[in-house]
């Protein structure tokens, strides 16, 4: 009996022993884990757009340097009796610069995706292109992923397909469902790819497309993948989304006769944003991984923040405290101070309220810093894309770091009423490189949602 007792005392202390050097074990290997990520460094190694500046980056990037306006009227007798008629729309035809979808897909095809899928599926192709990155084996494929999403469904589709349920239930395509789902665009770019690591779909009205960026960063920076397409795409101008957003007050009405001037970020005379169109991806890349194959590295992902501000539907809070936390964020992820920001693509939509918000949110964080660090906001010239704004200024704000000029916020000659920083008015500016150049970039979105890109050249 004495025996079989210490018999179990052994084979207990046998299984204690195992699971304290088992436990250990998962301890030091966590410890390891969590060095291997905090280590991973993200880069953008290609770029692709499709937007009212142009098709292509190099197209859009130098549309939006020279100050152009891709803002124009709405002549479809649709809009005659809608308070605002214009937008910024994806030019179409088939010259340079300008958008023909069938020579990129078959009309069959074009039956199964929305509008916004289309774009994106364009714009991927180019920055996969750009990056060199069509990988054939099985292990690159595993461990490229898609993070894409829009703010809002195309309301046109819908509208069209409950009339021709009115007419018979066989009218319905099938493919209405899918053309719908705001996933699609990540599905659509994997499927196409054969790309299988994280597929990952954002809908954070106007912050979608950062956040789709940010959260590419961090699935490679977390180590669940080498490779990540980012973007937003949206492509639902119509009446009903132009009437709906007139009922919010939120869009620019002045300026019917005169389109190119409605969009104003930060003048005194703003009074609403102007909706636009289109798609732009970046290529995240892990930095070892992309020197490994020589790749061209445009700038590196340094942090990224996110905040609520918890306070309305649409609009931000008077004191700036969810822009704060967000930029701040980003700072604190990138081990930065303020001091060494240089440059700010701001979120500024050309709203009363939403410009001079973010305006005094960077004068407080920055405080001391503020007059020195350049800001614009390109929507001025390209419109407000909704869930694309933040991919297509992201993108833009990327070519600023490595290229080192700035460009300009267009419309913009009144500042009395916004807090006093360094605009980049009219014409674009050269950044200096004094010191690594480092950038912020504003998102915000309505139901309170922020984010902040931090991205420095290399």
């Amino acid at each position: 009996m004495i025996y079989a007792l210490f018999s179990r005392f052994d084979a207990k202390m046998t299984t204690l022993n195992y699971l304290i050097r088992n436990y250990q074990k998962v301890c030091t290997c966590k410890i390891q884990i969590h060095r291997t990520f905090s280590t991973r460094r993200v880069v953008v190694t290609g770029l692709g757009v499709v937007c009212p500046l142009g098709i292509s980056t190099a197209i859009a990037w130098e549309n939006a340097l020279n100050g152009y306006c891709a803002i124009k009227a709405l002549n479809q007798p649709e809009y005659n009796n809608l308070p605002c008629r214009i937008a910024a729309t994806v030019p179409r035809g088939s010259n340079v610069g300008e958008l023909n979808v069938e020579s990129f897909f078959s009309k069959s095809a074009l039956k199964t995706m929305a509008p916004s899928t289309i774009l994106a599926m364009i714009a991927s192709e180019e920055a996969l292109s750009d990056a060199g990155w069509k990988p054939d084996n099985d292990t690159s494929k595993d461990r490229t992923g898609v993070t894409f999403g829009m703010g809002m469904i195309d309301l046109q589709d819908v509208c069209t397909t409950n009339s021709l349920l009115q007419q018979s239930y066989n009218k319905v395509s099938p493919y209405f469902i899918p053309r719908i789902l705001p996933n699609m665009a990540a599905g659509q770019i994997s499927i196409k790819y054969g790309f299988r690591g994280p597929n990952h779909s954002v809908s954070t009205a106007c912050a979608t497309g950062a956040h789709s960026i940010g959260d590419g960063f961090r699935f490679i920076k977390h180590n669940d993948a080498d490779v990540m397409i980012c973007g937003g795409t949206e492509s639902c101008i119509s009446p009903l989304a132009i009437a709906g957003f007139c009922r919010l007050r939120a869009l620019s009405t002045s300026y019917n006769e005169d389109p190119q001037r409605a969009s104003r970020p930060f003048d005194k005379s703003r009074e609403g944003f102007v909706m636009g169109e289109g798609c732009a991806v970046l290529i995240l890349e892990e930095l070892k991984h992309a020197e490994s194959r020589n790749a061209k590295i445009y700038a590196e992902i340094l942090g990224y923040g996110l905040s609520g501000d918890a306070s309305h539907i649409t609009a931000p809070r008077d004191d700036g405290t969810g822009a704060i936390l967000s930029m701040s964020r980003a700072l604190k992820e990138a081990n930065l101070q303020p001091s060494e920001i240089g440059y700010i693509n701001a979120h500024a939509t050309s709203t009363p309220i939403g410009d001079a918000v973010e305006s005094r949110a960077i004068a407080s964080l920055f405080d001391g810093y503020h007059k020195d660090i350049l800001i614009s906001s390109t929507k001025g010239a390209h419109g407000h894309l909704l869930g694309a704004a933040g991919s297509l200024e992201t993108l833009l704000t990327v070519l600023a770091c490595h290229r080192g000029v700035v460009p300009p916020t267009i419309n913009l000659s009144d500042t009395s009423d916004v807090a006093t920083l360094n605009y980049v008015t009219d014409n674009k500016q050269d950044w200096a490189k004094t010191k690594r150049r480092i950038a912020l970039k504003n998102s915000f979105g309505f139901g309170g949602t922020n984010a902040t890109l931090c991205i420095g050249a290399l």
